[in-house]
């Protein structure tokens, strides 16, 4: 699965590019912080089956927090700008596209996937296909498949199973104790902290750095006399 650390590497990138001239150790914090919350769902999972990537991995929340941050933003009494000013405004703004694209998105194509309109409808999906053009076939993409035949059309988006039989392993619980997962055994659990275990990973991480570095290192532009 993507760490936490290949989630921030992405997270800084993003950080670089939209914060402009907020960009600061402070809101890189705020972001880091955001950026960490979905993990706590790997905490319901002991008492919640199926609760790490569904809880706090959905799109359904980050849905919310764009129509509540944008009808307070755009009213002409603004608590969010009230308090934070346009700092805080382009803050939140990036720390809502972080949740939803450096963690959430990136989980998506990961393993299970992710319980994308959870609770609403329990069910993962998993971010798997591929885009390319063909000299036989044309533009082909297999992400969204839909086949007819007699007994009707049939739509694969990468759905799999539920909360019911679903287990994505993570450290605090890398296998299934109810018994999906191996759990229960003679031998010692190998529980492992991921910090890259793909080439892209790695490369992610250290561009996310190289950039938040240089763009720590970089002057204010002169100003115009």
């Amino acid at each position: 699965m993507p760490s936490s650390v290949v989630h921030a590497g992405f997270a800084l990138l993003l950080a670089v590019g939209l914060l402009g001239p907020h960009f600061d150790r402070r809101a890189v914090a705020v972001l880091v912080i955001v950026l960490l919350v979905p993990e706590a769902d790997t905490i319901a999972g002991f008492v919640l089956d199926g609760a790490h990537r569904s809880l706090l991995h959905n799109l359904l929340l980050p849905a919310v927090a764009v129509v509540a941050l944008y009808r307070d933003t755009t009213r002409e009494e603004s608590r969010l700008r009230r308090r934070f000013g346009d700092r805080g405004v382009r803050v939140a703004w990036v720390a809502l596209f972080v949740h939803a694209f450096a963690h959430v998105g990136l989980d998506w194509y990961h393993l299970d996937g992710i319980n994308l309109f959870y609770p609403v409808v329990d069910r993962f999906f998993e971010l798997s296909g591929e885009i390319y053009l063909s000299t036989a076939d044309g533009l082909v993409q297999t992400f969204v498949e839909v086949t007819a035949d007699e007994g009707g059309t049939a739509v694969d988006a990468g759905q799999g199973g539920t909360t019911e039989n679903t287990h994505v392993g993570n450290p605090a619980q890398p296998t299934d104790d109810t018994g999906g997962g191996g759990g229960g055994g003679s031998e010692p659990v190998d529980r492992r902290a991921p910090i890259a275990v793909r080439g892209w990973q790695l490369y992610l991480v250290l561009t996310g750095l190289l950039a938040a570095g240089a763009r720590t290192l970089q002057s204010a532009p002169p100003e115009d006399g």
